[in-house]
């Protein structure tokens, strides 16, 4: 394998956009031909390569691990990696290799630790929207208990980037709109599957949850995700549309098929606590897309960076990191996913504007930051080959459990 392409920050632009046309393209010009001369990339399969980048970044040497994917290809597709519930995490090769993909990076920001809590447990659930197969598995927590870099102003955690019916990539912001009906009552829905729920609403855990305690989505606020857990709480067990149980504290466990379990704070607490066990309850939840457009079939967490292939105003420009992120192409018809590497030697990584600036070189028009760090990784199969393997280094030293991440998948 030839040595990956080292570039030095005035080069910049001019080669990024040389690169741009032989990932997409395939058929670089001369020009384009000396500047990725010393390239190094690879055909995974027919729609999918993948390729390395060297940059020499303001702190030093900086590798890019890239995948690019033909959304026109009919047998290329993308979707959602996971461990099969929400509030669980593997290693992405772990998930890759369960759903044979051909190639991933990992995905959104999620919840890591918990330290402020005494005796509340980190869920590992995501902080963002997850949509799979077109099944909507959760929304999002509140702005205040998301955990990652600081958010650009005018994006949230509904943001996501994802795949429709259409076959087209794009960003949008996936809102949760559901209600709990009992005794004629309408009550909105304020969380699904969600580590934390706004202060003094309903949400709804399903048999996608997991296993660990419901108790963390009580706890923080929608401003402060240090602030104490709520001292108004209350569960309900529904089974086939009637209350089957009731408790003050929400508990913890799988949830069975057909069975959903509301928890309540504040005064979705006390709205819950007008419940008796036998009474009738109906629970409908969806995930609606806050602008107009094909539904997603799949869409991940994170937050934009680049929209119109312009960098979005506020970025980080201090803090320096390895990261991943994930590009789309003018027409939605090209995906570029971006881990970057931690190994020795590239560790120094970029800041979140730097990364929107190479992704924009790189020919995306819009790009969301993933999860970083630690969790950045990268994975692909080899033509021929039996498995995916890591191809960056992970900052840590070895893959970090992560809750899900972008699959790409083939037929063929």
């Amino acid at each position: 394998m030839t040595p990956p392409t080292r570039v030095r920050t005035p080069q910049l632009l001019s080669l990024l956009l040389a690169w741009c046309a032989l990932l997409v393209v395939g058929a670089p010009s001369s020009a384009a031909a000396s500047a990725v001369r010393t390239r190094s990339w690879t055909a995974l399969t027919p729609g999918v390569r993948y390729a390395t980048l060297d940059l020499d970044g303001v702190k030093g040497p900086v590798r890019a691990h890239l995948l690019s994917v033909d959304l026109t290809e009919p047998d290329v597709s993308v979707g959602l990696l996971h461990p099969g519930e929400v509030a669980a995490r593997a290693p992405l090769s772990a998930l890759a290799e369960a759903q044979r993909a051909v190639g991933g990076v990992n995905g959104d920001f999620f919840h890591i630790s918990e330290t402020q809590h005494p005796g509340v447990e980190a869920t590992g659930a995501a902080v963002g929207p997850a949509v799979a197969d077109g099944k909507a598995l959760k929304a999002a927590v509140p702005d205040g208990q998301r955990f990652g870099p600081a958010l650009p102003p005018g994006t949230s955690t509904r943001d996501v980037l994802g795949v429709g019916y259409d076959g087209r990539a794009r960003l949008g912001a996936l809102e949760l709109d559901g209600t709990v009906t009992t005794r004629g009552t309408h009550l909105p829905l304020g969380g699904l599957n969600q580590y934390a729920l706004p202060v003094g609403s309903i949400g709804v855990f399903t048999s996608d949850w997991g296993a660990p305690s419901r108790l963390r989505a009580t706890c923080g606020t929608d401003t402060s995700r240090p602030a104490p857990c709520s001292a108004e709480t209350f569960e309900v067990t529904v089974r086939a549309g009637r209350v089957a149980a009731v408790a003050e504290q929400p508990g913890r466990g799988r949830i069975p098929e057909g069975t959903e379990v509301l928890v309540g704070r504040e005064a979705g607490a006390r709205e819950l606590r007008r419940l008796a066990v036998g009474d009738a309850v109906s629970v409908r939840h969806r995930l609606v897309a806050e602008e107009s457009g094909t539904p997603f079939r799949f869409a991940v967490g994170g937050f934009p960076v680049l929209r119109d292939g312009v960098p979005l105003d506020g970025l980080d420009r201090v803090a320096f990191a390895v990261r991943s992120a994930a590009g789309i192409g003018p027409d939605g018809r090209w995906l570029l996913l971006m881990a970057l590497d931690g190994g020795p030697g590239f560790r120094s990584g970029l800041t979140v504007a730097e990364v929107a600036d190479l992704m924009a070189g790189l020919g995306s028009s819009q790009a969301l930051s993933l999860d970083g760090g630690g969790s950045s990784t990268m994975v692909a199969r080899s033509a021929g080959a039996g498995a995916v393997t890591v191809r960056n280094h992970p900052s840590g030293g070895v893959e970090r459990p992560v809750p899900n991440g972008i699959g790409v998948f083939t037929r063929g």
